[in-house]
């Protein structure tokens, strides 16, 4: 019986476990224990492969019934149950007939009463040895470069199990091919083996291992029957003529022949090869042919391949020529000529035989004489080579490289942009030989000094690119092949403008400008070629108040007499026409102050305005409070006029008085007035004073103060 189906009675557990229970529950009024369990192997523990096994388990059950009780046994392999049994027996047994590798491993047995439950300990089963495998083959009788297919089996075992299979020639115990493989689910394995042209009658070998436990098992070798392998094809053989001594001029011919059996699927190729090149070939029948004229050259070993998928055979001759004549040799006056030297060309031959000569360049026949001059042109420039003919014989020379080397033309010199290039901008500059011939090397000098080489195949020109920062000169210099001196071009000359950058406006002396002293701004550039347009600006004024064009890297602005007016913020701004942006300099404050004698000069005169100031309101003062006083000279008076002696009218006091004093009443504001204030009067008057004394009774004045006042008056004459 075997363990897979025993494992199949783990569905009918559920079940005994349920009828187990129920008697238990109806005798539980019995005591009952497991005293001991263990395992026994009958005939032992260590089996040889094919002998029968029977794995018992043996329970000790203690209990106050008088009847045994019923029990469940279950079997383990590799902690799997493969066989359970209920029943009331002390022993119970599992019978493995003819045990194999895979029965191999580790055992135990379990017994559950009620909820009692005792397990064996572990014990190792092992069935030595391996049944030897069976090998089948497919034919007995196989073709070269056809396959067998070899079949190993050990129908007794189960996988996983490991083959190797080897295949050899009768009586050698020399192995041609072996293979191996692993089959986890299988106990067999079929395996192709390719037939080789080495072989003749075969036999395959087969080995089986299976790995038990720890241990491997490794059975016997199994030879299979014999197999008689036939050629597809013979080995190729040559056959060559003419026989003997072959000499050059001969017509060589050399076959290569086969033999095809009929067994074959298809004809094989048929390859002739000389020096490891193939010189005939042939898919078609069982000969390749290679004819031709016999020369020195085909000298060498040839090699007949005969190809049929895994099968190819090989067979070699040594073909030997006899030289008619020397290979020519072509001589030259020099492989490098000028334009306008002469070209010497003369072919011969060793031991000077009469033969036939062909002088070509490249595919052209320049001469059919053994001699060849002319002037040398750059035409004339090519591959030169020579051949010699005596019957059919034709013999080649080695090519001969001849170069005629035309002068080069003068360089031409130019760049991409205008006269003027702008600062750090590239340019190309290109020089250019129309005439000479290639390769033309070119150098550019910058300077003087090289900034560049090149050299071009053609007569195309050859660009050089530069970055530069100031005014400089360009030069090309060219050579060729040509024994000439080197060619030098015309000077190039560029122009480099550099932009206006970094502006920066500043005041010479001092940002603090006296007052009718001369201002002067500066507006300098750190770099810029001129022409530069420089523009003075005052703050938040949108138009320039100042232009000017100058070639220098500063310009300035002056004001030869400093006002107040002229304070301010003020920039400038400055470009040229290399500038795509104008640049704007810093802003600067412009203070202009008075001088310190002007300072005094409104000093004093703000002081002398203030004191006169106070004069006048002082007088005014005074007049104001004089006329507010009582006249009383007037009071006294008559109420006629005075008169004088001489009749006159008598002007009065007070008036004469503020008349003798320089005051005329007759003005609202008291100015004075000149005392001849009528100098245009023609008369001469004669003028007469009367003292008139006039006693004072104000009671303002000064206490204690009594006397009489002098009033003068002018008594004018005539004369």
């Amino acid at each position: 019986m075997q363990l897979r189906r025993a494992r199949g009675g783990k569905v009918q557990l559920g079940v005994l476990l349920a009828l187990l229970l129920c008697s238990s529950l109806e005798g539980q009024e019995n005591s009952f224990t497991i005293n001991s369990v263990h395992m026994k192997s009958l005939p032992d523990w260590t089996v040889i492969n094919g002998q029968n096994l029977t794995l018992q388990c043996v329970v000790d059950i203690s209990t106050t019934s008088h009847i045994q009780p019923q029990h469940l046994m279950l079997f383990y392999k590799d902690d799997l149950v493969f066989h359970n049994i209920s029943s009331t027996k002390t022993t119970e047994s599992f019978f493995i007939p003819q045990a194999r590798v895979y029965d191999s491993g580790t055992y135990k047995c379990t017994v559950i009463l009620n909820n009692k439950e005792k397990t064996t300990q572990q014990y190792q089963v092992s069935v030595k040895g391996v049944p030897p495998p069976q090998v089948t083959l497919d034919k007995k009788e196989a073709i070269e470069g056809g396959v067998v297919m070899v079949n190993c089996s050990v129908p007794e075992e189960k996988g996983p199990i490991y083959f190797t299979i080897e295949k050899l020639e009768l009586n050698s115990k020399h192995v041609k091919q072996k293979r191996e493989k692993h089959c986890l689910d299988q106990n067999f394995v079929t395996l192709e083996f390719p037939i080789e042209e080495q072989d003749h009658v075969l036999i395959f070998r087969c080995q089986a291992r299976i790995i038990s436990g720890t241990s491997m098992e490794v059975s016997e070798s199994s030879r299979s029957e014999l197999v008689t392998v036939r050629e597809s094809f013979s080995v190729p053989k040559f056959h060559v003529s003419p026989a003997g001594v072959i000499t050059e001029g001969d017509q060589l011919l050399i076959k290569c022949t086969i033999q095809v059996t009929h067994l074959a699927r298809e004809f094989p190729e048929i390859i002739i090869q000389k020096d490891k090149v193939i010189v005939a070939n042939t898919k078609q029948g069982n000969e390749a042919i290679y004819s031709v004229m016999a020369l020195v050259e085909h000298n060498g070993n040839y090699t007949c391949k005969v190809e049929s998928s895994r099968i190819s055979k090989v067979s070699s001759i040594m073909v030997n020529i006899t030289e008619l004549f020397s290979k020519p040799k072509l001589e030259f006056s020099s492989a490098r000529l000028d334009q306008g030297e002469i070209l010497d060309l003369s072919c011969s031959i060793p031991g000077a035989p009469p033969a036939n000569f062909t002088l070509k360049k490249e595919d052209t026949i320049v001469s059919q004489a053994q001699n060849f001059t002319k002037v040398a042109s750059k035409w004339d420039s090519g591959k030169y080579t020579c051949f010699a003919a005596i019957d059919k014989v034709v013999k080649e020379s080695d090519m001969v490289q001849i170069a005629v080397c035309e002068m080069l033309s003068k360089p031409r010199i130019s760049h991409d942009m205008g006269s003027e290039v702008i600062k750090g901008q590239t340019i190309e500059v290109s020089c250019q030989s129309i005439n000479g011939t290639s390769p033309i090397s070119y150098q550019l000098l910058k300077a003087n000094r090289v900034l560049g080489s090149r050299v071009e195949s053609s007569n195309d020109p050859a660009v050089f690119r530069d970055n530069p920062t100031e005014d400089v000169e360009y030069q090309c210099v060219v050579d060729n092949c040509h024994s000439q001196a080197k060619m030098f071009s015309n000077v190039l000359r560029v122009k480099v403008i550099a932009p206006v950058n970094e502006v920066k406006l500043s005041i010479l002396l001092d940002e603090a400008v006296e007052s009718g002293k001369e201002i002067v701004l500066r507006c300098s550039v750190n770099e810029g070629s001129g022409p530069i347009t420089y523009k003075f600006y005052r703050e938040k004024e949108g138009e320039s108040f100042y232009k000017v064009i100058s070639n220098d890297s500063q310009a300035f602005w002056r004001k030869p007499q400093a006002s107040k007016e002229q304070e301010g913020q003020y920039y400038c701004t400055a470009f040229n026409r290399a500038n795509r942006n104008v640049p704007s300099s810093n802003t600067l404050p412009v203070r202009v102050f008075l001088a310190p004698w002007k300072k005094g000069l409104i000093a004093v005169i703000v002081i002398g305005v203030i004191i006169a100031t106070l004069v006048v309101g002082a007088k005014c003062y005074f007049l104001r409070k004089a006329k507010a006083k009582p006249r009383p000279v007037e009071m006294s008076r008559p109420a006629a006029p005075l008169l004088n002696s001489n009749n006159e009218k008598m002007s009065d006091p007070n008036v004469e008085a503020n008349s003798h004093y320089g005051y005329n009443d007759d003005v609202g504001n008291h100015a004075m007035k000149p005392m001849n204030d009528n100098k245009a009067e023609p008369l001469n008057l004669d003028v007469e004073y009367t003292e008139v004394e006039v006693s004072s009774a104000e009671p303002h004045r000064a206490l204690g103060t009594k006397g009489t006042e002098t009033v003068y008056s002018e008594i004018r004459k005539a004369n």
